[in-house]
């Protein structure tokens, strides 16, 4: 798996994944997790579209980053996932507790929170 992670200047940060993300890879989604989410109100937004298998340390990686951005007094939102994460996403509620979007744009783009 790799993940990198681009800021942008509106303080907005881009963390986007390739590869499978399972028990031996969602340590290094969530060091990447820890250091963009590591200030007040951060805006993080992952970006999916290359992630080919997600298990359930994938989904507790997106749990505990969105949990932790709220508490921060900021988000975090998935975009771009394949049919079979945004299924799984659905599937498990993650969709309906953070915001799940088709792009990096429109996630980036929505001020409703």
């Amino acid at each position: 798996m790799h993940v990198s992670v681009v800021g942008n200047p509106d303080a907005s940060v881009v963390v986007t994944v390739r590869g499978n993300l399972d028990i031996d890879s969602a340590s290094v989604l969530t060091t990447s997790l820890d250091q963009v989410l590591d200030r007040p109100g951060p805006r993080v937004v992952v970006d999916l579209a290359g992630v080919e298998f997600c298990d359930s340390t994938g989904l507790s990686a997106f749990v505990l980053g969105h949990n932790r951005a709220r508490a921060s007094g900021g988000w975090l939102r998935l975009a771009c996932p394949s049919p079979f994460l945004a299924t799984l996403l659905e599937t498990v509620g993650l969709a309906r507790r953070m915001g799940v979007y088709p792009t990096v744009a429109e996630a980036l783009a929505d001020t409703a929170g």
